[in-house]
């Protein structure tokens, strides 16, 4: 039996998903994020870095999203169906599993930290220094870097229906924690096409039923 270790708020709704796109038997271990939005330390015991997703399959612990995604597809995905076929879509199906988090990801997770400068813990008499400063970082820095990314994905979905192709593969799965996460902090302009892609995501039976799993896909700070 496969169990998923899974944090609420979490990048382990997109493993949730993939199980669920595969119809694989799955068993849930939950966890609950700490009110400083941190991992709880019980998630250690299953892995040094304590840190979700995490995956068990037959004694064997496989933690990073893209990783477990590559796993389930390898492994358990028989008929190819998350995995495109033709040579040009699998490189873009290459490309978008490492994109999520080796570019965007990170940028996203900077946007959060920025906007908790001005928050507990941080002390109180550094707040307003420390909202002013982040404030400054994104209408200077990042807010511009984001707007390049976030053109660049509507290009790429302009000419294609999901990310590596004319059909879901594990690319879309992968993206679509920091995609989502990106519409809901908002800022980027219009996106009709990121948009029309997150529309076909929600409306499929194994996303409904992965929501229903794990929990709203909500993001903090947006």
């Amino acid at each position: 039996m496969l169990t998923v270790h899974h944090l609420n708020l979490s990048r382990s709704q997109r493993v949730l998903w993939a199980l669920e796109e595969l119809e694989l038997p799955y068993q849930i271990v939950r966890y609950q994020r700490e009110p400083t939005m941190l991992a709880p330390e019980a998630l250690k015991k299953v892995h040094p870095l304590g840190k979700s997703p995490v995956l068990e399959d037959d004694g064997m612990i496989l933690a990073e999203s893209g990783a477990i995604l590559e796993y389930l597809q390898e492994t358990h995905d028989p008929g190819q169906t998350l995995k495109p076929l033709s040579p040009q879509d699998r490189t873009q199906y290459r490309y978008w599993l490492h994109y999520a988090e080796g570019s965007l990801m990170p940028m996203l997770l900077m946007k959060l930290i920025l906007r908790t400068l001005g928050k507990p813990p941080v002390p109180f008499g550094l707040r307003s220094v420390g909202k002013l400063l982040g404030q400054g970082v994104e209408k200077a820095y990042l807010n511009k870097q984001l707007a390049t990314h976030a053109a660049f994905i509507e290009g790429h979905l302009a000419q294609n229906a999901w990310f590596a192709g004319e059909h879901l593969s594990m690319a879309d799965i992968q993206m679509s924690y920091p995609a989502f996460a990106l519409l809901a902090r908002g800022g980027q302009g219009e996106l009709p096409h990121l948009m029309a892609w997150k529309k076909r995501v929600e409306i499929r039976p194994a996303w409904q039923r992965a929501i229903q799993q794990g929990g709203p896909l909500d993001f903090p700070g947006s």
